[in-house]
């Protein structure tokens, strides 16, 4: 998992409340046995639509997707996290997120950015009046930021997970930083116990 310090860039206005992970990576999408390539399964039901929102040129190269409530909803497939992220999008504003889904964003380096459900609407709204507006999200000052709007405000980022934002550190990272801890704790381990190695 790389760091994440700091997302900036324009977004794209999902319009849509309880969007489930089925409808952000459809099952048949699945059945891959890579981890790459699911960014083509991204709202693949509704992107056969033209008039969909992620069809509308006005949005193309978006780092940050905005949902309406309810975001992320639904069973706990972690291939809807990595088909935002194969997409392009780094970071998801939404007011509400299903906690599995969340839960998942944290393990993979994908920042879930929670709003009142105001202003989640005042940011669909003025992402549709005006595609090229930039926001900010500064992981380490834990605030999103639209200065176009003259909007700053804060989001609740836990210690732990701005840790492993800030430093890039999946589950596999986290147990290394104890590698030290691991192997005091095996070179005392009697002999007669089975080992992996």
């Amino acid at each position: 998992m790389e760091p994440v310090h700091i997302v900036s860039g324009t977004a794209v206005p999902l319009d849509r409340s309880d969007v489930d992970t089925d409808q952000i990576i459809p099952s048949d999408w699945l059945k891959r046995v890579e981890r790459t390539g699911f960014e083509k399964g991204l709202f693949s039901e509704w992107r056969d639509d033209p008039a969909f929102v992620m069809n509308n040129e006005a949005y193309a190269g978006a780092s940050i997707l905005i949902g309406g409530p309810n975001f992320g909803t639904g069973s706990s497939r972690e291939h809807a996290v990595w088909a935002i992220q194969q997409y392009g999008f780094a970071a998801v504003i939404s007011p509400r997120f299903g906690p599995i889904f969340r839960n998942n964003c944290t393990k993979n380096g994908l920042v879930a950015v929670e709003v009142t459900a105001e202003l989640g609407e005042r940011l669909l709204r003025a992402v549709e009046a005006d595609p090229s507006l930039e926001l900010t999200i500064d992981v380490q000052r834990r605030t999103l930021e639209v200065p176009a709007l003259d909007l700053e405000v804060g989001f609740d980022l836990s210690d732990a997970v701005q840790h492993r934002f800030l430093n890039g550190l999946d589950d596999i990272g986290l147990t290394l930083g104890h590698v030290d801890a691991l192997d005091a704790f095996e070179s005392d381990r009697p002999a007669w116990k089975p080992t992996t190695a």
